[in-house]
Formats: C-alpha cells, sequence, structure tokens
C-alpha cells in the first residue's frame, strides 16, 4: 500500500515522502496512529503543492538573508561599543554576543539574535573586531565590532 508521511518514522520514511509499505503495518499502525496517510492522487497533488510552497518559502528566507548581509557587511555599518577599559586597552569585563546584538539593533535597526552572532569567546580588549552571524544556514556575515573606552 502507498502512503504519505505525515511525520519521521524510524527506519521507513520521512515526513512528507511518498513510499510503499505492507498494507496491515500501514492499516493497523501508520494510519491508525496519524503518523501517514494514504496516497490517493488528490493527497499527492496536495502534497506536490505544500512542496512547491515550502521551496517557495525558503527561496524567499535566502534572498532576504541575502539582503540582510550586504546591509550588516557595508563599510559604514560599524557597530560601536562603549566600555570601561584600563590604561593598557585591556576591558574591566568583556562584550557578550547580547551586548553587540543589542549596539546592532540601537545603532542600525537590525535586529539579529545574539544566538546568531558566532562570538568563541567574550571580547576583553579595545579595537576593532569581526565578528560573524550566521543569518541563514547558508548566508554568514561578518559584522566589524569597535569597542571604545567610555
Amino acid at each position: 500500500m502507498k502512503v504519505i508521511f505525515l511525520e519521521d518514522v524510524r527506519g521507513k520514511g520521512k515526513k512528507g515522502q511518498v513510499k510503499d509499505v505492507p498494507d496491515g503495518y500501514a492499516q493497523n499502525f501508520l494510519i491508525k496512529n496519524g503518523k501517514a496517510k494514504p496516497a490517493t492522487p488528490a493527497a499527492i497533488s496536495a502534497l506536490k503543492g505544500q512542496q512547491h510552497a515550502e521551496a517557495k518559502n525558503a527561496a524567499a528566507e535566502l534572498a532576504e538573508a541575502k539582503v540582510l548581509k550586504a546591509k550588516i557587511e557595508d563599510d559604514k555599518t560599524i557597530v560601536e561599543i562603549q566600555s570601561k577599559a584600563g590604561t593598557d586597552g585591556r576591558l574591566f569585563g568583556s562584550i557578550p554576543s547580547k551586548q553587540i546584538a543589542q549596539a546592532l539593533a540601537q545603532q542600525y535597526k537590525i535586529n539579529v539574535d545574539k544566538r546568531k552572532i558566532d562570538l568563541p569567546e567574550p571580547i576583553k580588549a579595545l579595537g576593532y573586531r569581526n565578528v560573524d552571524v550566521r543569518i541563514h544556514p547558508e548566508v554568514t556575515a561578518t559584522i566589524r565590532v569597535h569597542i571604545v573606552t567610555e
């Protein structure tokens, strides 16, 4: 019997996949528990339409991410953060990714989730830093951060 999987089933199929499975398994387990539905021509057509819409949305998200990357990597976009520092240029404390995200939102009205900012360790010195931001799984931008004394 052909079925369309509505969710991932270990060892059998992934969500959205059309597959042949034994009749008893399909009727007594998959369909009964809502994990799959029979692959009728109407259901297959609806699935293709849904997959087409998802692909269109994914392409739109990718294009939006590329526009945001261009805005972030513009030469004029330098996030300036003020912090207290000693005479040797070392900060009292550090600059975490949360503070970079807040400064980016305040100065340039660009909202980026702090978890998407790839900062291996907090910034602890004055000067310029390049910080990577994962905007989309396929798009990574680089923010220029300038740490100055108060």
